[in-house]
C-alpha cells in the first residue's frame, strides 16, 4: 500500500511467455498489493509462466476478446478486488515497471487522479527503437487530437497508465471498443469528465518479442482515433449523445 491505498497492477497479456518473467521481476512488489494477469486466449505458454512466477490472480479468456476486451476484464477485476490505484502495464517488457512507484505516488498523494507514462517526453521513443513511421503517426495524431480537443498531452497512445479508483468508476469504460482504440476512447472519456492527466517520462524498448500491431491494423487504429476525436467534439457541442460519454454519477 501507499498512503493506505491498495495498489493493484494489471497485466493484459497475449502471447507474452518470453517477456512476462522480465516484466514481473521489475515490478516493485514492496508497494504493490496484488498483480492480476488476464490472458486473452494466448497460443503460447503465458499462463504456465504466470503460475510459475507465483502470480495469484490469473484469468484466462477462452476466446480472444481483443486488447480492449482484455482491459475491461483487468479493470473490472481490480475494482472488484478493492483497488484504490490501478496500474495497467503491458507484460511485453516494452515499458519499464520501475516507474510504478513514481506513478503510484502521484495518485496516492492526491496530485493527479490519472498518470500516463509518455514515450515522447525526453525523446525516449526513437532512442528506444520506435519505427520512424510509428513515431510520425504518433506525433501527427497527437497534434490533431490536442488541437481538436483543446488539450496538451505529449502522446495519446501509451499503454502504460495509472488510475485512481474514482477515475475508473466515473468513466463508462465497459462501453468502449474491444479493439486497440479502447485506449483512445478512455482518454476522451477522461477529458469529458474533466479528469486531469499527469505524464511522466518513460524509456521504452522495441525488440522482436515486444508486441506490436502491423501496418494495416495501425491504419485502422488511426482512423478509429480520428473517429473518437470527432465524436468527442460533437458530444461537447451537444450534437450527439453517445453512450461512451454517459458518465457514472
Amino acid at each position: 500500500m501507499v498512503n493506505n491505498k491498495k495498489v493493484i497492477v494489471v497485466l493484459p497479456a497475449y502471447n507474452a511467455e518470453k517477456t512476462l518473467a522480465d516484466t514481473y521481476a521489475e515490478i516493485p512488489h514492496g508497494i504493490v498489493d496484488e498483480v492480476i494477469l488476464v490472458d486473452d486466449a494466448s497460443s503460447d505458454a503465458t499462463v504456465d509462466v504466470a503460475y510459475k512466477l507465483g502470480i495469484k490472480k490469473i484469468i484466462r479468456h477462452e476466446h480472444n476478446r481483443g486488447y480492449g476486451g482484455n482491459q475491461k476484464t483487468c479493470y473490472s477485476t481490480a475494482l472488484a478486488m478493492g483497488a484504490d490505484i490501478v496500474i495497467m502495464l503491458h507484460p511485453d517488457y516494452q515499458y519499464t515497471p520501475k516507474l510504478i512507484g513514481a506513478m503510484t505516488d502521484i495518485i496516492a498523494n492526491g496530485l493527479y487522479p490519472v498518470v500516463f507514462a509518455s514515450r515522447i517526453l525526453g525523446k525516449g521513443a526513437l532512442r528506444g527503437g520506435m519505427p520512424w513511421y510509428k513515431y510520425v503517426a504518433n506525433r501527427v495524431l497527437t497534434l490533431i487530437q490536442n488541437s481538436c480537443m483543446n488539450q496538451k498531452l505529449s502522446e495519446y497512445h501509451t499503454g502504460y497508465r495509472a488510475f485512481s479508483r474514482e477515475a475508473l468508476l466515473k468513466i463508462p469504460f465497459r462501453s468502449n471498443s474491444d479493439d486497440f482504440v479502447f485506449d483512445n476512447e478512455v482518454i476522451a472519456q477522461l477529458f469529458y469528465a474533466d479528469i486531469d492527466i499527469a505524464e511522466v517520462t518513460c524509456p521504452t524498448k522495441y525488440f522482436r518479442e515486444a508486441s506490436s500491431i502491423n501496418l494495416s491494423r495501425s491504419i485502422t487504429y488511426g482512423l478509429g482515433v480520428l473517429g473518437v476525436t470527432v465524436s468527442y467534439m460533437l458530444q461537447k457541442a451537444g450534437v450527439i449523445n453517445h453512450r461512451r460519454f454517459h458518465l457514472q454519477v
